[in-house]
């Protein structure tokens, strides 16, 4: 009897781990899509190809309500909803806001960020317009906190 109790142990010691490893896997691999996807930026003023040193849409609406579609889209999964990190990549409410801001924010997206050949945070210039960049940029601004 004794024994049978430490097999039905083992059994379910080995079901929980297995278990736990597959939730483990799942949160691994379950970022979704994480293919840029693309930002329609259908009302806001064009910006050709050179890129700006600073926002041209900070404070326009329109350029918020773009910025936070994107910004959901392919920036969520590492800085968090609502540009609430978890802990992942950096609080993005806490990015300057103004002309040293906007200069990080060119970097990172011309230039990602790779660190010992691992890449942190994917090239976003060329893969997403310039428009869709500074309207995401213009979201996060609206969520600053000191």
């Amino acid at each position: 009897m004794a024994a049978n109790r430490h097999i039905m142990r083992d059994i379910l010691v080995a079901a929980v781990t297995a278990a736990g490893v597959a939730v483990a896997a799942g949160a691994a691999f379950g970022h979704g899509d994480v293919t840029p996807q693309q930002v329609d930026t259908t009302g806001l003023e064009p910006l050709g190809s050179e890129w700006r040193e600073t926002n041209p849409y900070t404070g326009n609406a329109r350029a918020i309500e773009i910025g936070s579609s994107g910004y959901n889209q392919n920036c969520a999964r590492c800085h968090g909803l609502e540009v609430k990190s978890g802990g992942i990549a950096p609080d993005l409410r806490q990015l300057e806001v103004g002309p040293d801001g906007d200069a990080w924010f060119v970097e990172r997206m011309k230039h990602g960020a790779v660190r010992d050949g691992k890449v942190y945070m994917p090239v976003f210039d060329g893969v997403l317009s310039q428009e869709g960049l500074w309207a995401i940029r213009t979201y996060i601004e609206s969520k600053h906190e000191e």
